[in-house]
């Protein structure tokens, strides 16, 4: 029987996300994440490749708002729920639904496409490239302690029901979205991810729990979420603290929870994932035994190049020609001159004009958000220059300021 690729319909929703559960290892999740999956997927936009009345393969896509550098938030497709059948591996299903998508998104008119990989090796083919990093920190707080800015001692610290803080987590978390490229300006329903809580992912931790960083006249401007892990052994206690999210306004707020999270009872060790240029590497005094590692997180595919690139701003002006190079997009492939004023706004238009620098669509990819430099891939053999000082030139332009960070998975 033929394989048939289309749409979902909101009656298989079951059906496709338990193909993709397989595809996975064929552990179920939880009834409660796949209650809010289920309330969060645009069926519109779930693509299912059948075999008779089998689901063997499946891609989705959420519709996102990502900051990008400048602060605008730009659209965004949120690649997600990609997964093919172990009975029907090595087909070129994977490849047709890429295909299919990305020709979707383009239509749809969203400039760029998004995703988180399983396995890293995979979507570079198809343009994608690693674009943001997240450091994961297990810090030995019996023997690193924190230096904490003036007016720390001045905040106020309160222990609340995630559910009952959310609206002001969510007004903290909006006001710093703009202002680190890579985070999602959550759209409607998103908010219950950060809080969802189902016991069997707990891992044996206890359930979630919020503290809210407050100033005088009450006004929430930090929160943290987090799980405490309870452990002894033949010397006492050692619990650790399992941090999920940490967002302040100022530095004394950062510095606050930081240190409420340090000193918790019976724990003597913080776990957490953190954008690379987090504060807390410059509070901490032992960066060792705070046990650094880092690991690619968000992966972004220019979809439309010329409407991309002109949706962020840049951190000087630039005249250089690219020769792009795009065989699963062909409509991107070609030379392009990007133009950026004194106020970093940007201009890309096509041209005959001969290229100053030659790379692919997945360098443009990475280095989009400013966080990976186009020297650093030149140095790896990615970006190859023609006209000299042209790679200085633009390396200085898209980088940016901070960091970009994605909070959380999709």
């Amino acid at each position: 029987m033929a394989l048939e690729m289309r749409v979902a319909r909101a009656d298989e929703w079951d059906v496709w996300y338990g193909q993709l559960e397989l595809a996975f290892g064929g552990v179920p999740e939880s009834p409660e994440d796949r209650e809010l999956y289920k309330s969060l997927t645009d069926i519109d936009r779930s693509l299912g490749v059948w075999d008779g009345d089998a689901c063997v393969g499946s891609a989705g896509t959420f519709t996102f708002r990502l900051s990008v550098p400048g602060g605008a938030i730009v659209p965004a497709a949120g690649v997600t729920a990609v997964g093919v059948s172990p009975t029907h591996r090595r087909r070129g299903i994977l490849t047709s639904l890429m295909r299919r998508q990305l020709d979707d998104i383009r239509a749809g008119g969203e400039p760029l496409a998004v995703l988180t990989a399983s396995d890293p090796a995979i979507y570079g083919r198809f343009g994608y490239g690693t674009a943001t990093y997240a450091l994961s920190l297990e810090v030995d707080t019996t023997r690193v302690r924190l230096s904490v800015p003036p007016g720390t001692d001045a905040v106020r610290l309160r222990l609340v029901d995630p559910q009952e803080a959310l609206a002001d987590c969510e007004r903290v978390y909006a006001a710093l979205a703009p202002t680190r490229p890579g985070m999602l300006a959550r759209q409607p329903g998103w908010e219950a991810l950060p809080v969802l809580d189902a016991p069997s992912g707990r891992g044996g931790a206890s359930e979630l729990k919020c503290v809210v960083a407050e100033r005088e006249d009450g006004e929430v401007v930090g929160y943290a979420r987090y799980r405490v892990k309870p452990d002894w052994d033949q010397s006492g206690s050692d619990g650790k603290v399992e941090v999920s999210d940490l967002d302040a306004l100022d530095p004394a707020a950062c510095a606050a929870l930081w240190r409420y999270l340090f000193s918790i009872d019976l724990t003597w060790t913080v776990r957490a994932r953190r954008p690379v240029d987090d504060p807390v590497l410059h509070l901490v005094s032992d960066i060792r035994r705070s046990r650094p590692r880092m690991r690619d997180a968000l992966h972004v595919r220019l979809v439309d190049l010329a409407a991309a690139l002109e949706a962020r701003t840049y951190g000087a002006p630039l005249d250089v020609v690219m020769a792009v190079a795009d065989a699963f997009c062909p409509w991107n492939e070609g030379r392009w001159r990007l133009v950026v004023d004194a106020k970093g706004v940007a201009r890309c238009t096509r041209t005959e004009e001969p290229a100053d620098l030659e790379l692919s669509v997945r360098e443009l990819g990475s280095a989009y958000l400013g966080g990976i430099t186009l020297a650093s891939l030149a140095a790896a053999g990615l970006v190859r220059e023609s006209r000299p000082g042209a790679l200085t030139e633009a390396s200085r332009a898209f980088a940016g300021d901070v960091a970009p960070w994605l909070p959380h998975g999709f």
